[in-house]
């Protein structure tokens, strides 16, 4: 007895990307709903099942639509628009002060509908996403018709859609309640990176993915710079760092892991971690070689993904998935290192494993979402083909096919492309508005270019500090009583350290570009001898962005960059309007008060001479956490015999101009 579904697919030559590599070389794909009900022989297939629609294939390979395993869609907007740059700079110069200034719901969901526009036309069906308002990324996809992970970024800082990580994490946790569920999108959290978040929002993200059961998409060990950082601040390298803070409980999905050795990659297949590959960004950025063979040796579930559109800077998954294998076999030395079949399976079946949705996608399987694509072999470029090895077929697709060879693109049992026809999106009306965009984004940058901060930034390796800065800071102190008040048992003192400290701030013709301070930290034993000099930058805004009670300042962020280069080259360079100098001998504690780490600052300001200062400083991403910091300064400076004196509101550069 036959069954009646609604599609039949027939004369194709079906590659199911399931686990054996099954073909079907005269095969045949029966779809009811959104679902596959069966795959097989075309003779067998039609015995069994009649359909509504039946659509010949032309011989075409019918397989699995591929996965994009990661990415940030709505940077299409954003793409060429800083090429050739360091990571750090490419970052921090030019994607947030843009993402700041543009980043906003109808932003981003025209860029998402651009994005869906070439990730159909290139062949994906499934993509992962990490970004700002991913609710309106989740709208778009869902309209155009694609099906995706999409992931409510959170970070330390103040972000477009969040101003404080209070409202991001918020944000994510509303985000995810409305969507879960959904025929098309999985909602998910999205912790950036751990050197843009803290551990505790690390812990706290996980216990969100956990509660929903939702996958968390982060950056991992992307660069060595970012390694080394970790080992430096943290005693151990990103992967154990973000195991010791539960990150691994959740259903992670691990962009990048370029830096990892063997036994961090156990530790990601022990916690079923699942990792996208992203060669071309990777390449492109000079972040090294992710070790994708050991990866695959060792069970991991790896995907490949294009990153987003402003690093690599296109959407073509093609191109990453020939690229994915040649990489491993220049990395490894080894030609048979990711053989074209094992990429199309990274690129199709381990992707939707990797972003813990294969139960639904990624295989031509009965039970599985009809998500498929149809390629044509035929194309010069492709011919001519050979039969006597059953894995040519992947050879053809991996190594000479190109994205434009996708003829034909289903969705969850809907046709998003028909002969190469988009059948959900304006096409033109896109690049229209795209362009209207851009033209606003380049009057934007010339205008920075001649911005303090970019300067900054262009120097590479700076860093902007968490959101918030509490601090007091009295007058006239007496260093004795400061020193015995430190004694006291409710004061657990950390460690201490002498500075020798000589300031010398630039100042601009416009006040708006806030003051570069170049300091030079000289370390001072017990002796009063030099150890040890740290130059360093400092961009130091002239806002404050608010006071709590009894003079407690809080203060935004400042960016921070190494010093290495002289004096005379940042005068050149900068070419400040004036400069003054400052001179003082610190005394400083890092210090934990009721669990809460503070630095204690004795300043003895020795040029100009103003005599002894005590400072008490916090910092902090959340402006709920610095209210109860700021409450707990209050009680510090009571201990420290200080309690009475005259606050002062005022830096020390600005004492010094009065």
């Amino acid at each position: 007895m036959t069954q009646t579904v609604d599609i039949l697919l027939t004369n194709a030559h079906v590659l199911t990307m399931d686990e054996k590599l099954t073909q079907y070389e005269s095969g045949a794909v029966a779809i009811h709903g959104s679902t596959i009900v069966a795959v097989g022989h075309e003779v067998e297939i039609k015995k069994d099942y009649v359909a509504k629609e039946t659509f010949d294939c032309g011989g075409k390979a019918l397989m699995p639509g591929l996965v994009n395993a990661h990415t940030h869609v709505p940077m299409t907007l954003l793409r060429g628009i800083a090429d050739d740059l360091r990571l750090d700079v490419w970052l921090q110069g030019y994607m947030w002060p843009v993402e700041r200034e543009f980043v906003s719901p109808d932003f981003v969901r025209l860029g998402t509908q651009i994005a869906c526009a070439e990730l159909i036309k290139t062949g994906v069906t499934t993509f992962n996403d990490m970004y700002f308002f991913e609710e309106d990324v989740a709208k778009a996809t869902a309209d155009a018709g694609l099906r995706a992970v999409c992931g409510q970024s959170v970070l330390k800082f103040p972000t477009s859609d969040a101003p404080s990580y209070e409202d991001g994490i918020e944000r994510a946790r509303d985000y995810i309640k409305r969507w879960k569920g959904h025929d098309l999108i999985v909602p998910s959290i999205a912790p950036h990176a751990p050197y843009t978040t803290t551990a505790e929002m690390l812990k706290e993200t996980a216990d969100l993915a956990k509660e929903f059961d939702v996958p968390l998409h982060t950056h991992l060990a992307e660069t060595f710079f970012e390694v080394e950082n970790m080992r430096n601040e943290q005693g151990m390298p990103v992967i154990p760092y973000v195991k010791k803070q539960g990150l691994f409980e959740a259903k992670v999905i691990a962009a990048h892991c370029v830096h990892v050795d063997t036994g961090e990659i156990r530790t990601m297949k022990n916690y079923n971690v699942g990792v996208s590959h992203n060669p071309s960004s990777n390449l492109k950025l000079a972040s090294g070689f992710a070790p994708v063979t050991k990866m695959l040796e060792v069970g991991l579930n790896v995907g490949i993904g294009t990153d987003g559109p402003a690093s690599n800077n296109d959407l073509d998954m093609f191109e990453e998935v020939r690229l994915a294998s040649f990489v491993a076999k220049a990395a490894s030395n080894d030609p048979t290192s990711v053989p074209a079949q094992t990429a199309l399976s990274m690129a199709t079946r381990l992707g939707a494993q990797a972003l813990h949705i294969g139960h639904l996608t990624g295989s031509l399987v009965a039970g599985r979402r009809a998500d498929l694509i149809l390629v044509d072999l035929s194309p010069i470029h492709n011919a001519p083909k050979f039969r006597r090895d059953p894995n040519n077929t992947y050879a053809q697709i991996v190594y000479a096919s190109k994205s434009t060879d996708v003829s034909d693109v289903m969705v969850n049992g809907k046709w998003l492309m028909r002969e190469r026809e988009l059948l959900t999106l304006n096409e033109s009306e896109l690049l229209y508005q795209a362009n209207q965009v851009a033209k606003r984004i380049d009057s934007f940058l010339i205008d920075r270019e001649q911005s303090v901060l970019s300067k900054l930034i262009a120097l590479g390796g700076s860093i902007e500090e968490e959101s918030y800065e509490v601090q007091i800071k009295v007058q006239a102190v007496d260093p004795a009583r400061v020193k015995e008040g430190l004694e006291r048992p409710e004061i657990e003192i950390i460690r201490a350290r002498h500075y020798d400290q000589h300031d010398t701030y630039f100042f601009f013709d416009d006040p708006n570009q806030g003051r570069i301070r170049y300091r030079e930290d000289e370390f001072l034993d017990e002796q009063g001898r030099v150890t040890m000099t740290r130059p360093r930058l400092t961009l130091v805004g002239v806002k404050r962005e608010g006071a709590f009670a009894h003079e407690v300042m809080l203060s935004r962020s400042r960016f921070l960059a190494p010093a290495t280069q002289t004096l005379r080259f940042y005068r050149e360079y900068f070419k400040p309007a004036r400069e003054v100098e400052l001179h003082k001998d610190r005394l400083r504690w890092l210090i934990k008060y009721k669990d809460t780490e503070f630095f204690v600052n004795l300043d003895n300001m020795e040029e100009p001479a103003l005599g002894h200062f005590l400072e008490i400083k916090a910092r902090t991403w959340s402006r709920n956490d610095a209210q109860r910091k700021a409450a707990l300064v209050t009680e510090l400076l009571g201990l420290l015999g200080a309690q009475g004196l005259q606050a002062v509101t005022e830096d020390y550069i600005e004492l010094a101009l009065d």
